[in-house]
C-alpha cells in the first residue's frame, strides 16, 4: 500500500482561481486542478492507494464547514482513495469543543499552518490545542519551517517545535517538509532526539524548486530519525505525486526502509490495515 500523507484540495467553485493565485505567489506550477476529483485521478495514475488531504483554516469561521467536508470525504474514501484530516484555528473560541467534535467524527488528526494562521507555533493557543488533541488521540500535522509563498518571519521553527513538545509532552506531531522547510540543519541538530514524525512533502529533488534535499542528505536524515518516523507526503498539487514517489523509490534506501516510508507507517497511523 502506498499512502500520500499530505496533499491539498480546494472547493470546486474556487479551485482554479486559488491554484493560479497560490502558484503565482510561490513561483511553482500546480500538478492537479486543485479539486478532490483531480487529486483522486492523479493519485490513481501514480499508483497511490490513499491520499490524505490537509485542510487549513485561515479563520475560525471556516472550521465547521472544513470538518464537515472532511467527514464526508472519509465516508467515500473507499471509492475515491481520499482521506482528510480536520482543521482548527488558534482563534477558535472553544477549541476543546472543536477538537472533541473532530474526534467524534472519526477524523484521525488536524492540520495547523502557523504562517497562514498568523501565530507562532509556541503561542499558548497552539500549546493548548496540541495538549488537548494529544489527549484525544489526534495526530497534529504542522507546516514546519519556511513557507515558499510567504515572507518572514517563520512561524514554526525547530526551536518553537521543541518548546511545544517539551511543555506538552505530545508524541503526536507530524512535521511537514522533513521537519522544517529549508531549515534542515536545525532540524537535524534540535529535533532528532524528540518524539516526532516527519513527512517528505515538498522537500526532495522530485520538485522543480532549487535548494531541495538531494539524495545523500535525504537518506542521512531518514537514517538519523529512523525510517519508522518518516511518512511519504507530496504537498500535491505543489509537487507531482508520481515524481515524488519515483524519486524515493530510486534512492539508496533499503527496501524495508522504503516500504515503511511509502505506506507501512501511515497504515498503522491511520489504521488502514484493519
Amino acid at each position: 500500500m502506498i499512502v500520500d500523507i499530505h496533499a491539498h484540495t480546494y472547493p470546486d467553485e474556487i479551485a482554479e482561481k486559488t491554484v493560479a493565485k497560490l502558484g503565482e505567489i510561490a513561483g511553482v506550477s500546480a500538478h492537479t486542478d486543485g479539486t478532490a476529483k483531480g487529486l483522486s485521478e492523479k493519485a490513481k495514475e501514480a499508483g497511490i492507494d490513499y491520499t490524505v488531504i490537509m485542510p487549513v483554516a485561515t479563520n475560525p469561521h471556516q472550521v465547521a464547514k472544513i470538518n464537515e467536508v472532511a467527514y464526508k470525504t472519509n465516508l467515500s474514501s473507499s471509492r475515491k482513495g481520499l482521506l482528510s484530516f480536520g482543521a482548527i484555528h488558534p482563534d477558535s473560541p472553544d477549541y476543546k469543543r472543536v477538537l472533541r467534535g473532530i474526534a467524534s467524527l472519526g477524523l484521525k488528526g488536524i492540520k495547523l499552518h502557523p504562517d497562514y494562521q498568523g501565530a507562532f507555533f509556541n503561542d499558548i493557543r497552539y500549546k493548548r490545542i496540541v495538549d488537548t488533541a494529544t489527549e484525544l488521540g489526534l495526530y497534529i500535522m504542522i507546516h514546519a519551517g519556511v513557507d515558499i509563498g510567504l515572507p518572514e518571519p517563520v512561524h514554526a521553527t525547530p526551536d518553537m517545535i521543541r518548546d511545544v513538545i517539551r511543555e506538552t509532552g505530545t508524541d503526536r506531531l507530524i512535521l511537514a517538509h522533513m521537519g522544517g522547510w529549508k531549515m534542515w540543519d536545525e532540524v537535524m541538530e534540535k529535533l532528532v532526539s524528540e518524539n516526532v514524525r516527519l513527512d517528505t512533502s515538498f522537500s526532495t529533488g522530485a520538485t522543480e524548486v532549487d535548494g531541495m534535499l538531494d539524495e545523500d542528505r535525504f537518506v542521512e536524515m531518514v537514517r538519523a530519525f529512523g525510517a519508522n518516523r518518516i511518512l511519504f507526503g507530496t504537498d500535491s498539487p505543489w509537487a507531482s505525486q508520481r515524481k515524488s514517489l519515483k524519486w524515493i523509490e530510486h534512492t539508496s534506501l533499503k527496501k524495508e526502509e522504503k516500504e515503511l516510508i511509502l505506506g507501512k507507517n501511515a497504515e498503522v497511523l491511520l489504521n488502514l490495515n484493519k
